[in-house]
């Protein structure tokens, strides 16, 4: 079985824990102004115009993101991996884009880490249907699960849809008692707010037990020169998404208050 992925990345290390190699899958079905990974959007393989400088001449050129491999393929490059993860505590996190649209693809590949023994993770934007999230658990360690804007209308405006079937999916995987990391973006304005971020903790305190962590990563622009490759808009041109140090501080100091366990990044 074959699917689209647009990265592999080896030796990372914010994916989950150890050192792990990260499968970024394509397709994603929100649209996240301060998305770092535009080229994931797509569900295909996307044709690119590029300028190369060569001998003090620009030469224009295309690159292809997006590449068909089979599950076979990508076992054969993690097996690569094995020693490193294995020594540090690592493994294969999936992620994108949003991994669970390639959902049969994201099962083999989960299922065969499964039968390698190597320790799985998933992040996810949570927007996926609950029965492809019911097919990956059991081949699954750990959830990245993604957690933005809490008030609906403000989550649509600014991903595209609403979080009405993310925080279902949320409710449910904590229901089956699975680990889960929180990943919050920190975007000034948008998601760091204090409405937001109250919401949230509301939302979250009841599973403050089960919670392994929650993640907040400041927003940054580095990801710019990617729109302008694509020819996409970016939302940021003219402004400035990274959050205050200080209003990233006291965030976490009101959920660590609460007691939950909090990294910034």
């Amino acid at each position: 079985m074959s699917g689209i992925i647009f990265n592999i990345k080896k030796f990372a290390i914010h994916d989950g824990p150890g050192i792990r190699t990260t499968l970024f899958l394509k397709g994603c079905p929100l649209r996240c102004r301060w998305c770092h990974n535009p080229e994931s959007w797509t569900p295909g393989p996307v044709t690119v115009n590029k300028q190369i400088k060569l001998d003090g001449h620009i030469h224009q050129d295309t690159e292809t993101i997006g590449v068909s491999i089979t599950v076979d393929e990508i076992m054969k490059e993690l097996e690569k991996e094995r020693i490193i993860m294995e020594e540090s505590g690592g493994g294969v996190t999936l992620s994108g884009g949003e991994p669970l649209l390639q959902a049969d693809f994201s099962n083999k590949i989960l299922r065969k880490c499964k039968e390698y023994g190597f320790h799985t993770a998933v992040d996810t934007s949570g927007h996926a249907g609950q029965s492809c999230f019911e097919e990956i658990l059991p081949f699954s360690n750990l959830f990245l699960f993604d957690l933005k804007i809490m008030d609906p209308e403000e989550h649509k405006r600014f991903t595209g849809c609403d979080n009405e079937l993310i925080l279902r999916n949320f409710k449910w995987l904590m229901r089956q008692d699975c680990e889960i990391i929180v990943r919050t973006p920190l975007v000034k304005g948008v998601t760091d707010t204090p409405k937001n971020m109250e919401q949230m903790l509301s939302f979250l305190s009841p599973y403050r037990e089960q919670l392994k962590q929650i993640d907040f990563l400041s927003c940054h622009k580095l990801g710019r020169s990617k729109y302008e490759k694509l020819g996409i808009k970016y939302s940021y041109t003219d402004m400035d998404p990274t959050p205050d140090p200080s209003n990233v501080k006291d965030i976490a100091s009101m959920f660590r208050k609460e007691g939950f366990t909090v990294t910034l990044s």
